[in-house]
């Protein structure tokens, strides 16, 4: 048994497992700097975050030490059965959930609170990796796609059902592994058109958009008449693409805006594109009422940008020094050590560490396709590209929120961010990839 646990510990992949430590001893610095004070008679005061983190890690050391020495083939077996509990811990949040600053996405037992929705993106991560690699699956049919598009996007409704935007918008990550898997390019085609038609809908007004949309639709009609007159299949589709675009941006986009987001959520969005909120989406009475700086009433969102750019401009190229971030340390930012992090970072160690940080993830990130790449198990390969993939997205939209590139959503930046549910659930989708890497020459299913 001694030496069966030694061969284990040998096939560990240790590059992965330095740049996890790594991180997250940057993260426990990073809140050290932005809590701690030269008053505080101790650094070991159990009621700071940073401390709560301390545990928390040791916690998911402890974790990934039993993932470790659990059987490889464990996750594969159990993987839909996982899936299935957290749909039922899901659906049992949309009742009971704890109200945090209006989300109802954390479950209370006492003074301990989770967040379902972090845990449940493991689950889905083996449950799409466990369905993808059957042997009976395959994904070029109509059928077994949407099967894959229906496990991502329940647990996804769910937590939007929660309010929990933000973390539901995670759950599309997962597209990407499927794109991986052979989902068509016209997928992507119609997400990327799908986004722009949004920002079309709210940039340009409705009737300037609608005459655009039409002239186009007439001008590829004209360009491909030749083609259109022997194809009625063609024309019927280049209506149908008129007609959706039009009910997509004249009626279901207004919908969403009015009855379906909250206020801080249209204001969030409207302060990344440059604009006031325009009347017809303006819900004074509804949501998040503005903060009060100083006497003065400020947008709240907006605010947070604001002062979140200021942090991290004021680190130069060099920075500050550690804990001597005045932006971070007079609490000007708010959520400064969980969402907003990445300012203390940018303040106190400036554009060379805020480089160095990137590049840490971007090696993890990189490091994880490579490993994905080495699988002998397709069931191992898809579930990397997941783990990949969801490190993406949080990096990605986290650092471009902080910097006023996308609308403030309540995305943590992994493993740097303070929280429980954040952190362990990082960790075990890190240890369990870990873990099914060191039986890369086993076929698992």
């Amino acid at each position: 048994m001694g030496a069966l646990r030694k061969s284990l510990f040998n096939r560990l992949d240790g590059i992965t497992i330095l740049l996890y430590v790594t991180l997250v001893t940057i993260g426990l610095f990073t809140i050290f700097s932005v809590e701690h004070r030269s008053t505080d008679p101790t650094i070991f005061i159990m009621s700071k975050t940073y401390m709560k983190q301390v545990i928390f890690f040791g916690i998911a050391l402890f974790i990934g030490l039993i993932i470790i020495l659990t059987e490889s083939k464990f996750f594969s077996s159990f993987a839909f059965l996982f899936y299935t509990m957290g749909l039922f811990i899901l659906f049992i949040t949309i009742f009971a959930g704890v109200d945090v600053k209006g989300s109802r996405s954390w479950l209370g037992i006492g003074s301990f609170r989770f967040q379902p929705g972090e845990v449940c993106k493991i689950f889905t991560a083996l449950a799409l990796a466990k369905f993808l690699s059957l042997p009976e699956t395959n994904f070029k049919t109509l059928k077994h796609r949407l099967v894959g598009v229906a496990i991502v996007l329940i647990p996804a409704a769910m937590i939007i059902l929660q309010k929990e935007t933000g973390l539901a918008l995670v759950y599309f990550c997962f597209f990407l592994v499927m794109y991986r898997e052979g989902l068509p390019n016209s997928v992507l085609i119609v997400g990327f058109s799908t986004i722009a038609l949004v920002l079309a809908t709210l940039l340009v007004d409705r009737k300037v958009l609608f005459i655009v949309l039409t002239a186009v639709a007439l001008i590829i009609g004209f360009l491909l008449r030749n083609n259109l007159r022997r194809n009625v299949i063609g024309i019927i589709l280049l209506v149908g693409i008129w007609g959706t675009s039009m009910l997509f941006s004249q009626v279901a986009v207004p919908f969403i805006f009015k009855h379906v987001l909250e206020k801080h959520q249209i204001d969030r969005i409207f302060s990344t594109i440059g604009m006031d909120v325009p009347d017809a989406y303006n819900k004074a009475a509804k949501g998040d009422e503005d903060e009060d700086n100083g006497g003065k009433k400020v947008n709240s969102s907006d605010y947070n940008v604001k002062q979140s750019k200021i942090a991290i401009g004021s680190g130069g190229f060099w920075g500050k020094g550690f804990l001597n971030g005045t932006s971070t340390k007079n609490e000007f930012v708010p959520e400064q050590n969980t969402d907003f992090i990445f300012c203390a970072i940018g303040e106190q160690f400036g554009f060379l560490g805020s480089l160095v940080l990137v590049g840490l993830y971007v090696t993890l990130m990189m490091r994880i396709i490579f490993i994905a790449e080495r699988q002998r198990s397709s069931f191992t390969r898809i579930y990397a590209y997941c783990v990949a993939s969801i490190l993406f997205f949080h990096f990605a939209v986290n650092i471009s929120m902080t910097i006023g590139l996308a609308p403030v959503i309540g995305i943590t930046l992994p493993f740097l961010s303070y929280g429980g549910s954040s952190l362990l659930s990082f960790s075990i989708l890190i240890f369990i990839l870990i873990r099914l890497d060191a039986d890369r020459q086993v076929l698992i299913r």
